[in-house]
């Protein structure tokens, strides 16, 4: 095996395994009825359904070299995926939830997609312009690119907390990546985490009570996949930060929202050593 597909319930704290594969899968989201995990593997996307079901190619059309930066739209009739089969660099498409073809959206590459306001308005995303790592919004319909970071460090992983009030982020501003939040409006930048590890993509809960981290050893560079990492919850200030469990994992694991629609579980994938 390569890949397991994983959900862990925050209120039990137990997890339970969905899906094994050989293949190298990534990145689950939950569909807004929670009745299927929206993932990537081999540029494509598939649907994996919680009642056994078989898995599912989506149609993206001429986009197959998607990456895990995908999501569902707060309303769930929508689908974003960040593909670099257009250009050679990733940028930001929407399609209908049944598949389609897509519809670009950011015509600045690269682009990486990481948040849907909760209005389903605005994208957040990290671009990468003349070598700087930072955080973009835009609205869903496309059109000029509003920059909220501005080559701090590297910026990256920006995810909308349910209320819209903050966008939460990662950033190695201070040194090593921690996680950072700011209002929409580019108003109130307040540092969330200061620890001794690499803290990446935050995910706050539907609930908008915690949010979920990633966390790296201090010596890792990046979010390299297949490394013993950690997925740690805490308050949406930072406080009460706790690890939950320990895994072999990092890039692919947790890069997207992941959260289950009532923000009682969220899905991750564990891995495998590759052969």
């Amino acid at each position: 095996m390569r890949s397991s597909v994983e959900i862990y319930n925050v209120r039990t704290g137990r997890a339970r395994e969905v899906w094994q594969t050989d293949r190298l899968v990534e990145a689950p989201n939950y569909a807004p009825d929670g009745s299927y995990l929206l993932l990537n593997g081999d540029g494509l996307l598939f649907r994996l359904p919680l009642d056994g079901g078989e898995v599912v190619q989506v149609d993206t059309g001429f986009a197959v070299n998607c990456n895990n930066d995908h999501g569902i739209s707060p309303h769930g009739t929508e689908i974003v995926i960040s593909d670099k089969s257009e250009f050679g660099k990733s940028a930001i498409y929407i399609l209908p939830i049944e598949g389609g073809t897509p519809r670009l959206v950011t015509r600045n590459q690269p682009s990486y997609w990481h948040g849907w306001s909760p209005d389903g308005r605005q994208l957040a995303y990290c671009g990468i312009r003349d070598d700087l790592f930072d955080i973009y919004t835009i609205s869903v319909d496309g059109g000029a690119e509003t920059r909220l970071t501005h080559g701090e460090g590297r910026n990256d992983g920006p995810d909308y907390s349910a209320d819209g009030q903050w966008i939460y982020f990662n950033s190695s501003r201070t040194g090593l990546m921690q996680i950072w939040r700011i209002h929409p409006d580019g108003t109130g930048l307040e540092q969330v985490t200061s620890d001794n590890y690499g803290n990446w993509f935050a995910h706050p809960s539907p609930k908008n009570d915690k949010v979920l981290i990633l966390s790296y050893d201090p010596s890792v560079f990046d979010h390299p996949r297949d490394l013993d990492v950690r997925l740690r919850l805490m308050d949406m200030d930072g406080g009460n930060l706790k690890t939950l469990f320990e895994l072999f994992g990092g890039q692919g694991t947790i890069n997207v929202p992941c959260w289950s629609p009532d923000g009682e579980e969220f899905s991750y994938v564990r891995y495998f050593p590759a052969a």
